[in-house]
């Protein structure tokens, strides 16, 4: 009999299977096998009628969970408990952090091997031969306070889910969801954009000078910029308020019309060196890489999203390229500091290597389990020619590799120089520049790797500006003086990388949570991208509202981040779960818990909720959230009693760009009213153009004796078009869309039209992409023949564009889309197709959900034979006890935990 190995997902099942030979049968779990149920169709009977059924956690006996095996597992677990009763030892080789803990024992729980079977819990942080053997015969037991843990996260993101959503649907817009770290994440985009909101410009003006050193200096000419006058420094933006004030007074604050006089009045001024103060510079190399900095400069360098990153780690991980990618730990193995330093050794040569191995603390408060960080896998690392890989996963694996060898190197040294130069202008006043300069006179780790930046204000730290070398009361001069105007910038909106940043520095959530927590406001709708920044939608206004006004503590940065503590002290085995969750819900002496906060929260005004003052209350226009978007509403043109009016906004307009001169230009145009276009020539009706929710577009006023069924013909216009300059030539031909090109030698028609995704033509199923809108009423019929005598396109190309792109496949590393077909949408990678569940949506679907459905599918095999298995049952089982399933494994002498029930 062969041991068996259960891992997660089915690519690190075939790495791991071929370091172990024939003697190991490994197979993967695909993700989680158990959890609380989803809807009310997966609750089991017996709870359903409880008071707590539809949470699924049993508040009244110390929270206990039930948890049920989703139906399209069932088969899986047949599969496994067959396997387990054909071997004589079982490996629970998950992933070693809380996540992987719980699934281990879940996996053990429900599998119940049988009485005699040895249990191991495997564990290792990287996917090579000589780890993975050390792991096999070095196995320890299953930890309960890391399982304890995750199963308290687990439940308070329950509790917070199932108590506020509702709240939401009923006073904000059904099918919303609150989640305990995804809220708080959204109100960090909304506090930003409500920060543009308030924020007010400033201008202010400085000299930009270019000063002459004279012959015999290198560089002879030199930049500066004034710094102050009659020793008061002049305003720079930083002295400035969001409000646009001086945040200080001793400033001299310049107006165009100040500097050019000033730069007047310095016209004939001779400069002499007031000082010159040089330090010596010095920067350390970066630490390597843990979770959130590898999201963060893969942003910055790769343009990747924290979700796509953590998907190619993935898959690097999988297959034995880098150590394990969801840690807090920036420490290196002693292998992995030899390895690194014999590759600065050989790439970059002795002279950057330092004496001694450098080593790394952790910054993270209570940084989550021992592992390393991430790093290239093995005692001695490939560089990125030698792995083979291409695309995503080498520019990440290349990325990793160069900040590890690089945090083995030596500083990079070199001098700052300041320099201040004075002068007296033509009125007497002593106007002082400064210059400053930096040279890097040996780039030890920067050879090797320079981190990017987020403030473009700042400099790289391999930035160098040459400044001449000057001495104290040197004589230089002025080969021009240039006024500068300037203007103050509002803080900057979140990027992927800077808000998962914010959330670590304030330390909410978990950072292996980060890329889930921010796929997740994007789905929601919450929050969506223009270019790289994170735009609150208005909907996320109405939702952090009414979070702020009724549970405040529920949303509050420190007690977010408090939780965390709560969690790892759990983790530690220094806190009770059962009294901690105990507290959230039901509260204390001093804290008012969530299940009161639900229960008493006393009448809500839906309206108030979505209702937002643009500019002052005498505009009297204010944006609502309405069922079908925001839109705006203010006084009629005629003012007074009238009805008001009403406005679309459009869905990529940021909030902080509307303004009140924004919205009456919007209201101006507003949504349903007519603009008359002319009478069509044919039919001889009214032809009207709109402005509607999905865009302008032009419609026929149907007679009032139409039949009830007649339908007006409606043409959405072309982005070249708007509602002022339609033409009625245009309107026709937009309203005899689609258009008929010709019919192909097989005798089926072709049309070219608009939809959705852009101009395309049809012939019969068979759909392909146009570059332009004019083409749909140009082309001719031996140009669409053309375009379909050429290979269909897959992926962007598609002649039937995806309804959503969610990244690349841990497994086969393809692109992973969802699309629309006949039977339903599906997630495909070009390869293997998988139908969404009852249960999962086009906008809720996320890249760990469709790696998963494809994982299944993979494992499926063909048809046939997975319907066989499908009709296999397995048998009814009793509620289990945790206490039970883990003497197998754990063999805990401490006090044992009350049962976690299962349906």
């Amino acid at each position: 009999m062969a041991k068996l190995v259960i891992v997660e997902s089915p690519a690190k099942a075939r790495t791991i299977g071929g370091y172990l030979g024939k003697d190991y049968v490994v197979e993967s779990s695909i993700g989680h096998i158990r959890d609380l149920p989803n809807n009310a169709a997966d609750t089991p009977a017996k709870i359903k009628d409880k008071p707590w059924g539809r949470l699924a956690v049993d508040v009244d006996n110390g929270f206990e969970p039930y948890y049920v095996v989703p139906r399209d597992k069932k088969s899986h677990i047949s599969k496994l408990k067959k396997l387990v009763k054909e071997s004589d030892a079982l490996y629970l080789a998950t992933d070693e952090d809380r996540e992987g803990e719980a699934i281990a024992w879940h996996l053990l729980d429900e599998l119940k091997p049988p009485k005699g079977l040895p249990v191991h819990r495997m564990v290792f942080h990287e996917i090579t031969k000589p780890a993975i053997l050390a792991a096999v015969e070095n196995p320890r037991e299953i930890n309960d306070d890391l399982v304890e843990a995750q199963e308290a996260r687990r439940i308070l993101d329950r509790l917070y889910g199932y108590e506020v959503s509702p709240v939401l649907w009923k006073k904000v817009m059904s099918g919303l969801s609150a989640g305990r770290v995804q809220s708080v994440a959204t109100r960090l985009v909304v506090d930003r954009e409500r920060e543009r909101m308030k924020f007010r410009v400033a201008s202010y003006w400085d000299l930009d000078a270019t000063f002459d050193a004279g012959t015999g200096h290198d560089p002879r000419m030199f930049p500066a910029r004034l710094h102050s006058v009659d020793d008061v420094r002049v305003a720079r933006g930083s002295d400035f308020d969001n409000t646009g004030e001086l945040k200080r007074g001793e400033r001299v604050h310049l107006s165009r019309a100040d500097a050019e006089a000033l730069a007047a009045g310095l016209a004939e001024t001779t400069y002499d060196v007031r000082s010159v103060e040089s330090k010596p510079y010095r920067r350390s190399p970066y630490a390597p890489f843990r979770t959130t900095t590898l999201q963060q400069e893969a942003s910055r360098k790769l343009g990747m999203s924290a979700s796509v990153t953590m998907s190619v780690a993935q898959r690097l991980y999988e297959n034995g390229f880098i150590t394990y990618m969801r840690t807090d730990s920036t420490t290196l193995s002693d292998a992995a500091v030899g390895a690194a330093r014999d590759q600065v050794r050989e790439l970059y040569g002795a002279e950057y290597l330092p004496d001694a191995p450098r080593t790394y603390a952790s910054k993270v408060k209570n940084a989550q389990e021992a592992h390393e960080a991430i790093r290239p896998a093995g005692e001695t690392f490939r560089t990125p020619a030698q792995t083979g890989l291409s695309g995503e996963q080498f520019r990440l694996y290349e990325l990793i590799w160069m900040r590890t060898v690089a945090s083995q190197m030596k500083d990079a040294t070199g001098n700052s120089v300041t320099i201040r130069l004075g002068g007296a202008a033509a009125d007497g006043r002593d106007v002082v520049f400064s210059a400053s300069g930096r040279t890097i006179t040996f780039h030890g780790f920067l050879k090797a790797y320079v981190e990017d930046i987020d403030d473009a204000s700042k400099r790289r730290d391999d930035a160098e500006t040459r400044l001449p070398n000057l001495t104290e009361g040197a004589a230089v001069s002025a080969a021009t003086l240039t006024p500068e105007g300037h203007e103050t910038k509002p803080p900057a909106r979140y990027t992927e990388a800077t808000l998962i940043k914010e959330l670590e520095d304030r330390e909410i959530g978990r950072p292996s949570t980060y890329a889930s927590i921010i796929g997740t406001i994007l789905n929601r709708g919450y929050v969506y991208k223009k270019g790289t920044a994170l735009v609150p939608a208005w909907l996320a206004f109405s939702v952090v509202r009414l979070l702020e006004e009724h549970f405040p503590r529920q949303v509050s940065y420190e007690f977010t981040a408090s939780m965390e503590d709560v969690l790892d002290e759990i983790a530690s085995g220094r806190r009770d779960r059962a009294t901690e969750l105990a507290e959230f819900y039901y509260g204390s002496t001093d804290v008012t818990g969530l299940k009161t906060l639900v229960t008493e929260l006393g009448d809500i005004d839906a309206k108030e909720m979505a209702t937002f003052p643009i500019g002052e209350p005498e505009d009297g226009i204010n944006l609502r959230v309405g069922r079908y978007g925001p839109y705006v509403e203010g006084p009629g043109p005629d003012g007074g009693d009238a009805a008001p009016v009403r406005a679309n906004v459009p869905d990529d307009l940021p909030p902080d760009e509307l303004t009140v001169a924004k919205a009456k230009e919007l209201l101006a145009n507003p949504a349903g009213e007519e603009q008359v276009v002319g009478t069509h020539p044919d039919t001889g009706l009214q032809i009207v153009a709109k402005n509607g929710r999905f865009g302008p577009y032009v419609t026929e006023v149907l007679p009032d004796d139409a039949p009830k069924s007649a339908k007006p013909r409606t043409g959405s216009l072309f982005s070249s078009m708007s509602l002022d300059t339609v033409t009625l030539e245009q309107a026709v031909k937009l309203l005899d869309l689609p258009r008929i090109v010709g019919v192909d030698d097989d005798g089926t028609e072709i049309t070219a039209q608009n939809g959705r995704y852009g101009p395309y033509l049809k012939k019969g199923t068979d759909s392909r992409s146009l570059t332009s809108e004019d083409q749909i009423f140009d082309i001719t019929l031996d140009q669409a023949k053309a375009i379909y005598a050429q290979p269909k396109q897959r992926g962007r190309g598609a002649a039937t564009p995806p309804l959503k792109e969610l990244g690349n496949d841990p497994v086969s590393g393809q692109p992973v889309v969802v699309k629309s077909g006949r039977f339903g949408e599906y997630v495909t990678d070009g390869e293997y197709n998988a139908t969404l569940r009852k249960d999962d949506t086009v906008e809720s679907i996320t890249l760990e959900r469709a790696a998963e459905l494809l994982a299944e599918r993979r494992e499926r095999g063909p048809a046939k034979k997975a319907a066989k298995g499908a009709k296999k049952a397995p048998a009814k089982k009793t509620a289990a006890k945790r206490t039970a399933a883990k003497k197998t494994a754990t063999k805990k002498t401490a006090a044992k935990k009350t049962a976690a029930k299962k349906a």
